[in-house]
């Protein structure tokens, strides 16, 4: 019998739960607990599966988290750029080659994008002088 037919949603990839949840702790105004999370979800997940998804978000260190009473409260290391950007990082730290990544990826960017990256870089430029 499947998951549908017994009554539970389907299951889906851990990146995709971990995503999700991610994106309720970013839309949220404070930290969350477990539960809160839980009850976000529409009951989707049971209280121990939140707790399993935040605390190994946790160890890799995509959330922060803070006692509050009996549990712990999460909030997002960063916004949803700051993790892009880090998973960009993450990518160039793992090539040996970090000049042609840099090149392939300069190469494929926008007239747009390309002039938006150089005012970035002389921004930062000027502000280590």
């Amino acid at each position: 019998m499947s998951d549908t037919a017994r009554g539970r949603s389907p299951k889906r990839a851990n990146g995709a739960r971990e995503a999700e949840i991610l994106d309720h702790l970013q839309q949220a105004d404070t930290a969350l607990t477990p539960g809160e999370v839980a009850e976000r979800l529409g009951g989707e997940l049971t209280y121990n599966s939140v707790v399993t998804i935040l605390t190994r978000m946790h160890t890799k260190g995509l959330l922060t988290r803070t006692p509050r009473g009996r549990a712990y409260a999460y909030a997002p290391v960063t916004d949803d750029a700051g993790f892009a950007a880090r998973r960009m990082h993450t990518v160039l730290e793992e090539r040996p080659d970090r000049e042609a990544v840099l090149a392939r990826f300069a190469d494929t960017l926008s007239d747009t994008d390309a002039d938006l990256l150089r005012q970035l870089l002389a921004a930062e430029q000027d502000s280590d002088r």
